[in-house]
């Protein structure tokens, strides 16, 4: 149990040194980049199969 508790900790103080250094705000742009790709990819992802007529393979 104190080694959950002394590696929670370090988790703490790195997320609070990146999050009190600045890092945070420039991850937080990366990641909104990083959404909208990934929002058009599946736009365009589900235009295709609609236009396709292809169906996912049955698992």
């Amino acid at each position: 149990m104190f080694g959950w508790a002394i590696f929670f900790l370090l988790i703490a103080l790195v997320a609070g040194a990146l999050g009190f250094g600045g890092i945070a705000s420039t991850s937080a742009g990366f990641a909104t980049t990083i959404f909208y790709i990934a929002i058009v990819l599946f736009i365009v992802s589900l235009i295709y199969g609609l236009i396709t007529g292809r169906r996912p393979p049955a698992v």
